[in-house]
């Protein structure tokens, strides 16, 4: 008859929480592992190391790394493949959507009519300053290219800044103002 193959168990897939700073800048990220593994008597033992994992600028949410056989080891079975998959952690300034930043400013209506400039601290830490023509109507958005995050395949390449604009009106006008 003989003994049948040892068969592969699915992969163990953990999640890998980045901030949109790692993501768009890229980082390395260790991680420390414990496992169990069949040493050579046989028999379960557990063993701990730590893994190094490289995020490139750009991945998304869902981009998975796989680490094979790194997972847990059974008697007559093959290890796991172990796999992290990257989520994306909440940002207090942008949200991202795909290769593109979103974020929102809120304006006096005296800017919103005659233009304004307006400060964004991006990602990588710069100061980007975004002058700001008049905006015309309530929810009016800026377009800035190559201000978003960078495209995973083409890092040199990056998708926009989306700027939308929230128009604070005066409570009550002064005569000046009306």
């Amino acid at each position: 008859e003989g003994t049948p193959a040892p068969k592969k168990p699915p992969p163990v897939e953990s999640k890998l929480l980045c901030s949109l700073e790692e993501l768009y800048s890229g980082s390395t990220r260790k991680m420390k592992i414990s496992r169990s593994i069949v040493d050579a008597n046989g028999r379960q033992a557990q063993e701990t190391e730590i893994l190094t994992i490289v995020v490139k600028p750009g991945w998304k949410k869902g981009t998975k790394i796989k680490f094979p056989d790194k997972g847990n080891e059974q008697v007559n079975q093959l290890p796991a493949d172990l796999v992290f998959v990257i989520d994306e952690k909440p940002h207090d300034l942008f949200k991202r959507d795909g290769n593109d930043l979103m974020t929102s400013r809120r304006v006096t209506l005296a800017e919103a009519i005659g233009g304004t400039n307006v400060n964004i601290n991006t990602l990588d830490g710069r100061n980007l300053p975004v002058s700001v023509p008049e905006i015309v109507s309530p929810g009016y958005e800026l377009v800035v290219p190559g201000e978003g995050m960078p495209i995973a395949k083409e890092p040199r390449n990056k998708g926009d800044l989306k700027i939308k604009f929230d128009v604070q009106f005066p409570a009550r006008l002064t005569t000046e103002q009306k």
